[in-house]
């Protein structure tokens, strides 16, 4: 008998959770505005009756699909026929719920829009479902449920994901949990009352079907998840449209009791189902109503208060007999728990009256079990042919649109031959006439070609002769060879003989240097540095040993590496004769110049560093000053010439920060090494 009762109890709260479950997958409550068209909102208005007023639910439904169809706007349209397919499900009219639920995934395969494809899915997989097609209503309603979650409608998810989740029930229990988990993520997000409600009946029908393998911690979080479950569902009853789920949130709490330790809580037990059976009548939701009275006269069957179990039972028949429609599975039920009482009292004349009746409704409930069963499988033959149908109409639609296209494709291949064989007479005509010309005007293009090759080889000689004597000019400044000259002529007439040869022979290695380098398009790092040095200690004999210097190269740094003469010194002049030089004595002045290579520009970066007066003081200097370096200018003017094959190549000067590097200037050249 309890097994009985528990399978009963099981199968009703899964058909009737996914039976509300599909009904609802396309209702919208929550969905932002921008996603949902003012027709779609009128067609979710009116499905939003299908409880409490079925004409105008189906009115208001139709009306949306007027206004879809008169718009030409098949996407409308699509949701328009997916919302009544849901309604006539609930009316239990098969042939109507096909036809609508077909023709929507028909127009849906026309379209692009997330939303409605989404719906006709969620539409077809309500069908499979109805018609017990497992394996075709678990791909459709995973369909829907990716499409609704490219949107974020996190309420249909979640209502779709509690579908998912049943129909893997009991195959796959790891996906049950996946889709019952996933369901209430989205739930949460939705801020949907009825969303919520439907995972967490999903999650709950996950939790008490793991009770078979668990403990009492596990039977013990199951009823507090169901506690949270009710107290939700009572705090939103106003905004849940289906109301016969908060009644099943309650009877499954009351099950869940009975599943508990022994003895179980009686109070607690009768209390929930006292709260099922009020929300049953307040509501008119009838078969709640008789799972609380069959649930409530199992319990006093086992507790051995016979009478009052029978009375429950029959309870339970007058009021399934005074309903409209016949339910010969649940008289069958009814029946069979009376006949387990009379076993228990006795009454074997009462369990011959009983057993008769029993016998009669299941006879019953075999042949319509039997008659759903051929109801179903012509729906799915139907449902099937009707798709292949399709298909073939698809295809035949296809090959007409291919053979009109082939047509137009030969006759306009032939109008083409035509034009292209007139062209190509017309032409050939021309082409021997027109031939000798073009020869003499492309004699004469070379002739000016050639000319003006010669003219621009010259006109670069002349400017890389140009820039190669100013470059000369720029690195023998007329002022440093007149001071070195007159440094060496005051030593020799103070007799300081040593210092005055040395003076000579270093002002003597710089002039050959200068002039060789000049000469060359490359050289080596450790060429550049001995000219550097070279240069640099004439200037510390000029200005009486007034600086220091410093020339350091990284690690990684070869001094074999090949780079343009004479980039650097222009630099050097400038940081002694526009920084240190002008600033006061009491100051020792320090160039440092750093050497690194970028492998990645294949360049050398030389960095040059001064602690002189900085640019700003030197600018003001240079109003009143008569020198005028063309050096840095002419260092410009090469280093852009180098960009065409080196594009990083090029300097940049910059104040050194006081408060972090000190007084003075920095200058970084980008040096591009070449091979």
């Amino acid at each position: 008998m309890l097994q009985k009762i528990t399978i009963d109890l099981q199968n009703f709260r899964k058909q009737k959770r996914l039976f509300y479950v599909l009904l609802l997958v396309l209702t919208a409550f929550k969905i932002q505005a921008q996603d949902i068209s003012p027709i779609e909102k009128m067609a979710a208005e009116g499905y939003a009756k299908r409880f409490s007023d079925t004409i105008s639910c189906i009115k208001i439904q139709k009306q949306a699909l007027h206004l879809a169809q008169k718009n030409k706007n098949k996407e409308d349209e699509v949701i328009s026929y997916a919302y009544l397919a849901l309604t006539q499900r609930r009316l239990l009219h098969l042939k109507e719920f096909m036809h609508y639920a077909d023709t929507a995934f028909y127009l849906s395969q026309h379209i692009t829009k997330i939303r409605a494809k989404a719906h006709a899915s969620a539409a077809m997989g309500s069908l499979k479902s109805y018609i017990e097609d497992k394996p075709q209503a678990l791909n459709y309603l995973l369909e829907a449920y990716t499409l609704f979650s490219k949107v974020n409608a996190h309420d249909q998810c979640a209502k779709i994901a509690s579908d998912i989740s049943y129909l893997f029930s009991p195959a796959s229990p790891t996906k049950v949990e996946k889709y019952a988990r996933e369901a209430l993520a989205h739930a949460e997000k939705s801020g949907d009352a009825e969303s919520q409600l439907y995972a967490r009946l999903a999650f709950g029908g996950f939790l008490a079907d793991n009770l078979e393998t668990g403990g009492i911690l596990e039977w013990a979080a199951a009823v507090k998840f169901f506690e949270e479950t009710v107290a939700l569902a009572e705090k939103n009853a106003d905004k849940i449209v289906s109301k016969s789920n908060i009644g099943i949130a309650y009877v499954n709490l009351a099950d869940l009791y009975t599943k508990g330790p022994k003895p179980i809580d009686e109070k607690a037990f009768l209390w929930n189902l006292q709260k099922a059976e009020s929300i049953a009548k307040k509501y008119n939701v009838k078969i709640i109503l008789r799972s609380a009275i069959g649930l409530k006269g199992y319990y006093f069957m086992q507790k051995g208060d016979y009478t009052k179990a029978e009375l429950l039972f029959i309870e339970g028949i007058k009021y399934q007999k005074s309903l409209p429609y016949t339910d010969n599975y649940l008289f069958a039920v009814f029946y069979n728990s009376l006949k387990d009482v009379a076993v228990k009292r006795n009454d074997f004349r009462a369990y011959y009256g009983y057993d008769t009746l029993f016998t009669k409704y299941t006879q019953l409930k075999y042949k319509e079990s039997t008659q759903s069963m051929l109801q179903n499988a012509d729906a799915r033959y139907e449902s099937s042919k009707k798709a292949e149908r399709i298909k073939q109409l698809e295809l035949e639609k296809e090959l007409e649109q291919k053979n009109k296209l082939l047509g137009y494709g030969i006759a306009g291949v032939l109008l083409i031959g035509l034009v292209f064989m007139f062209r190509s007479y017309y032409y050939r005509q021309r082409y021997y006439q027109n031939r000798e010309d073009f020869l003499k005007q492309e004699q004469v293009h070379n002739e000016l070609k050639m000319q003006l090759m010669e003219k621009e080889t010259i006109e670069n000689l002349a400017a890389r002769l140009s820039l190669e004597r100013r470059l000369l000019r720029s690195q023998m400044d007329p002022h440093f060879i007149f001071n070195a000259l007159g440094n060496i002529q005051s030593m020799i007439l103070q007799k300081d003989t040593i210092p005055a040869v040395s003076y000579l022979n270093k002002f003597a290695k710089l002039t050959r240097q200068v002039l060789e380098q000049s000469r060359k398009e490359t050289i080596s790092l450790e060429e550049e540095i001995s000219t550097l040095k070279n240069y640099i200690e004439l200037q510390q004999l000029r200005l009486n040993n007034g600086f220091d210097y410093v020339i350091e190269c990284d690690e990684n740094v070869e001094t074999d590496l090949l780079i343009p003469p004479l980039l650097i010194q222009p630099f050097i002049e400038n940081a002694v004769e526009h920084g240190l030089k002008p600033q006061e004595n009491s100051v020792k002045g320090l160039i440092e110049i750093y050497f690194k290579e970028d492998e990645e520009q294949h360049s050398l970066i030389c960095t040059i560093k001064d602690n002189g007066i900085g640019l700003a003081a030197s600018r003001k200097l240079k109003i009143n000053d008569t020198h005028q370096s063309l050096s840095t200018t002419i260092t410009d003017e090469r280093l852009s010439k180098m960009q065409k094959e080196n594009p990083n190549a090029g300097f940049t000067v910059k104040e050194r920060d006081p408060e972090i590097d000190g007084r003075g200037c920095i200058v970084i050249l980008n040096i591009p090494i070449l091979s």
